[in-house]
């Protein structure tokens, strides 16, 4: 079975490929799944539906949002769960493991126990090459066959090839997919020709979604109710509160009426314009995020076939407005399914049949720090840079090689990635990733090499090859090799435990 898979900040989305329809598939208890763990007062933990069931019962704690912690996550990174630690790849990979055994046991996808489940997965156009590797690997661990990897908006573009084809023309062939979900916020332009969606390129903002709206109006009610800042359990239930009441807003809604029991106070109505008013700095923020994607490709907006608005948040009549004001009525398009937009897009993508091909771009500059001159400076050398067209799902790796001759007997290795380069300096968005040490004399080989102090050989040092590896899902690898007596290691890069 292929199925398109949309694990997001707050609800995971499955659609099917079947006979050329790409239907989402329903789940017993509601729809969509949320995306959610529970930890009872035993430390068992609970996923998905089964942990709404228990969310508020006395004694359990709930993870909402651990989507947002891949961000900044490295393969050993723990997070607090009520009274245990958990790595957050087991806690994504059990949380993918029940989305695995309900969609056999309780959805209407009709799949065999012993079917394989190729799926085509999704991750935010900003996310680091960590976040990308954990999301392949928890997905392999919980029993899923992954075959491909998109970037969110990229996958969207697709759904957006699917029902608006008639807009694409010789003259207006890019699309300005805006995918603002329920954790982050991505900005892509696609070039849509034929049946090939070409990414030209991405910015975003990694830490703006639903989540950050739902904050907003919390402060707004609690404002006009002149009520004080709640504890933290209390907290919790206002925004699941403020959630809700968020995304039943429609076009005709005039006001927002909240339970606030949690406080023991009464309802309280929250004007509409109150609640847009406290979301627009967040919308606002989007839109110059927007901005330098057009720029950055040389695109007039006449040469824009539509923007497409997609993921849940994107929902909310404020955005709408916005961004009409922004680049005209008729330019705007609004997905039917903005929940379901780019799990579609993933089976859209996965179907043979349909022809559909993607020419995807790495989204962000990845390098290393060197010495040079003899040691008295230091500079950046961009291994990978950003919009570097990545290889189709199945083709060979993007390679890069460096080689030199060693001037110190260790390797110290400092990776870095970064949204922009400045005068040949990581700028913007810069995540340093794990120092890496590798010895170049053999006399260090089988040490501990953490801390070790890097000495500087009286003689040039033996012959240095490093070669990077970049897969179609953006993920980088290196393995560092010292020829002359075939020593070598290979590395997974990422960002380090937090």
């Amino acid at each position: 079975m292929r199925l398109g898979v949309d694990f997001g900040t707050t609800h995971t989305v499955v659609t099917m490929v079947d006979r050329g329809n790409y239907p989402v598939v329903g789940f017993e208890g509601g729809d969509p799944l949320p995306s959610l763990a529970a930890v009872l007062p035993s430390g068992e933990l609970r996923f998905g539906f089964e942990a709404a069931a228990v969310r508020h019962e006395p004694g359990v704690s709930v993870l909402r949002s651990f989507k947002r912690l891949l961000a900044d996550a490295g393969p050993r990174t723990e997070i607090e769960a009520g009274s245990r630690s958990v790595l957050l790849l087991d806690l994504l990979a059990g949380f993918l493991a029940q989305v695995r055994e309900d969609l056999l046991a309780r959805s209407n996808a009709g799949i065999g126990e012993a079917e394989p489940l190729e799926a085509a997965v999704s991750v935010p156009a900003n996310s680091s090459s960590a976040q990308r590797f954990l999301t392949l690997e928890a997905f392999r661990a919980a029993g899923w066959a992954p075959v491909a990897l998109l970037n969110e908006p990229s996958a969207a573009g697709f759904e957006y090839a699917h029902r608006f084809r008639s807009t694409i023309t010789s003259r207006r062939e890019h699309v300005l997919v805006y995918d603002l979900g329920g954790g982050t916020f991505d900005a892509s332009l696609v070039r849509m020709t034929g049946r090939t969606n070409e990414v030209v390129t991405s910015e975003g903002v990694r830490r703006l979604g639903g989540d950050d709206f739902d904050e907003a109006i919390l402060r707004a009610v609690l404002a006009r109710a002149g009520a004080g800042e709640p504890d933290e359990g209390t907290r919790d239930l206002l925004l699941e509160e403020c959630a809700r009441q968020k995304e039943a807003v429609g076009p005709n809604t005039r006001k927002l009426v909240l339970d606030l029991s949690p406080l023991d106070l009464p309802p309280v109505a929250l004007p509409i314009e109150e609640a847009y008013e406290a979301c627009a700095p967040l919308v606002e923020r989007t839109i110059e995020a927007s901005e330098p994607v057009l720029a950055a490709a040389g695109v007039e907006e006449s040469e824009l076939a539509g923007v497409y608005v997609v993921g849940g948040a994107g929902a909310f009549p404020l955005v709408g407005r916005r961004l009409r004001e922004r680049f005209g009525e008729r330019r705007v398009k609004r997905s039917p399914h903005p929940f379901a937009a780019t799990a579609v897009g993933l089976a859209l993508f996965l179907d043979g049949e349909a022809g559909y091909t993607l020419a995807d771009r790495l989204t962000r500059h990845f390098g290393v720090f060197r010495e040079a001159a003899a040691g008295e400076e230091v500079v950046f050398d961009p291994i990978f840079p950003k919009d570097l067209a990545l290889p189709s799902p199945g083709e060979a790796p993007l390679v890069a090689v460096r080689r030199y001759r060693a001037a110190h007997d260790l390797g110290h290795f400092r990776f870095v990635e970064c949204s922009r380069i400045v005068d040949g300096r990581p700028d913007g968005d810069v995540a340093p990733w794990q120092d890496l040490r590798f010895p170049f004399s053999a006399a260090l080989r089988g040490r501990r090499l953490d801390g070790a102090a890097v000495s500087r050989l009286p003689e040039p040092g033996p012959e240095v090859e490093e070669v990077y590896s970049c897969s179609d899902a953006g993920a980088v690898s290196v393995t560092i090799r010292v020829p002359a007596d075939g020593f070598s290691r290979t590395f997974r890069l990422g960002r380090p435990a937090l």
